[in-house]
């Protein structure tokens, strides 16, 4: 039952990226030893044009720029991605809420440690 159920959350997460245009893969997923937790590490692609929503995380996300873009934020103002640069998302914190623009896609290598039985992301309105 819980491996069905995982599976519908991953199926519904693929199913908002795709709505998204956002293409999302996971490379490995596994548990944190000794924690209720889990680790997945994955890439993100978003190509130009397309957006990721303002979201959030039942933990932490970290995150590698593969190939930098520039991203256009809601209020008009555009800012460089640069390639080898990286950051992380705190848990409960919202974050992304911009588009891609240019002519370069923007690919992310991420690292989530969140909850386990709890959706990835939860977006924010």
């Amino acid at each position: 039952m819980i491996a069905v159920l995982k599976w519908a959350v991953a199926l519904s997460f693929i199913s908002i990226c795709a709505a998204n245009a956002q293409q999302r893969t996971e490379i490995k997923k596994g548990d944190l030893t000794g924690t209720n937790m889990e680790i997945t590490m994955g890439m993100l692609e978003v190509a130009p044009g397309q957006s990721i929503a303002r979201h959030t995380h039942p933990g932490e996300e970290a995150y590698y720029v593969l190939e930098g873009a520039t991203i256009e934020l809601p209020d008009g103002k555009k800012v460089p991605l640069a390639t080898g640069t990286g950051s992380i998302n705190v848990r409960g914190v919202p974050h992304a809420g911009f588009k891609v623009v240019g002519d370069k896609p923007l690919k992310l290598l991420t690292v989530h440690i969140v909850d386990k039985d709890k959706p990835m992301t939860e977006w924010v309105k």
